[in-house]
């Protein structure tokens, strides 16, 4: 299979292949870029494989980096861009179920494109639009079929992440995934404990944020998948009404917010232990947590004007937007309104702080101080103070007089 024409991104590389060439190397565009291209969706990696070796790969440019050298890897950079070269390899036995124990250089391209998770993803184009297909992936991107590369057994055993590859594959294409490739998932579902947290996250939350992820969520709680990952074992009836409780054409706006529905579904108590348990960073365990608190709270009540400063803007329409998923009572307007009518959006906003008050009042610092002043901030946020220095110190006397 030729190809008439390469997208833009490609068209940029083509330079860099031709370079590797005249030196005497073999030079191929593989991996997702080019099952991309064929699938017509969006390119977002460009990744160059080459029968030349790290060292020679470096003679031929003038400017690398050596990213991953000891893997084959060297960064280009060529006419204000970045690309990764990496040789032909093969890999070892390997250790852990994640990692070659040895990587060896080879000079064909065929076997550095078997040690591929599926078909599709080893597919590799030359600079002539010509479409390399050693393993049948032009057949099984035709039939929508996601199918291990030579032995599915050996690609899992090899590296178990692929099996999270494939789940998230299944949920981003929208494939099916052939009988063999899924009975080898299943059976060796239990090799995810072996697979390090921060890569399962990475899968799992692709998955999640992919337009077909029912199709692949479902793939993994057929596979009983879920039983070996944090926080969800036995957790099959929890995970299929994620699927059944929100609308069927629903998509997820963001990771959080889908992280905040799994929760929400599984009905976890200690929302921030389970996404420390999946290795998260603290800025999405706060924004995953306020998710899930506001959506607590609108179950109770309408909004008010201090949960939309507290909360924001955002994080309340991510809020809306899944109770509409569930088919519960929404306004938007309600949440437009109320994020219009503050006065301010942040507590540094205020004319005075503590320092003010402590000067002008002859305060003390400490809790009391701090009471106080929350005590400002809300009043001012719900409209009954001014944000203004005069109003605001008739206000602390009060309060003080009435302690």
């Amino acid at each position: 299979m030729k190809l008439i024409t390469l997208p833009s991104e490609f068209q940029k590389a083509l330079p860099i292949l031709k370079k590797i060439k005249e030196a005497g190397y073999q030079a191929y565009f593989v991996g997702g870029g080019v099952r991309d291209i064929l699938l017509e969706r969006p390119i977002h990696d460009v990744d160059i494989a080459t029968s030349s070796y790290p060292e020679e790969t470096k003679t031929i440019f003038p400017r690398t980096v050596d990213i991953g050298i000891e893997h084959g890897t060297v960064l280009v950079l060529e006419n204000g861009e970045e690309y990764e070269i990496t040789t032909f390899r093969t890999e070892d036995i390997y250790v852990d179920y994640r990692r070659p124990s040895q990587v060896s250089f080879v000079r064909s391209l065929e076997e550095d494109l078997k040690r591929r998770d599926f078909t599709v993803n080893a597919l590799a184009l030359d600079e002539e639009g010509q479409i390399i297909d050693k393993f049948n992936g032009l057949e099984d991107l035709k039939n929508k079929k996601l199918r291990a590369v030579g032995r599915a057994k050996e690609r899992f055993e090899e590296d178990a992440l692929r099996i999270m590859r494939g789940f998230r594959f299944a949920a981003s294409l929208n494939f099916e995934i052939e009988e063999a490739t899924f009975a080898a998932m299943c059976s060796h579902a239990p090799l995810l404990e072996k697979i390090s947290i921060e890569r399962s996250f990475i899968e799992f939350d692709k998955l999640l944020s992919s337009p077909f992820w029912r199709n692949g969520l479902e793939k993994l709680i057929e596979a009983k998948a879920y039983n070996y990952l944090p926080g969800l074992l036995n957790k099959k009836q929890e995970l299929r009404a994620l699927i059944s409780q929100l609308k069927s054409d629903f998509q997820f706006h963001s990771s959080e917010q889908a992280w905040a529905n799994l929760i929400l579904d599984l009905k976890i108590t200690n929302v921030k232990h389970f996404l420390k348990v999946w290795k998260t960073s603290k800025d999405f365990q706060k924004k995953v947590l306020s998710i899930v608190d506001l959506y607590h709270i609108r179950l109770k009540r309408s909004y008010s004007r201090l949960d939309i400063y507290q909360f924001g803007k955002e994080v309340a329409d991510l809020t809306e937007l899944l109770r509409q998923a569930k088919a519960l009572e929404t306004d938007f307007t309600a949440i437009e309104k109320l994020d219009k009518e503050l006065v301010i959006h942040d507590k540094h906003e205020i004319v005075v702080n503590g320092s003010y008050l402590i000067k002008e009042l002859h305060l003390q610092p400490g809790p009391k101080l701090g009471l106080l002043l929350k005590k400002i901030e809300a009043a001012i946020v719900e409209g009954s103070l001014l944000n203004q220095m005069e109003a605001i110190k008739a206000f602390t006397i009060k309060e003080l007089e009435n302690e």
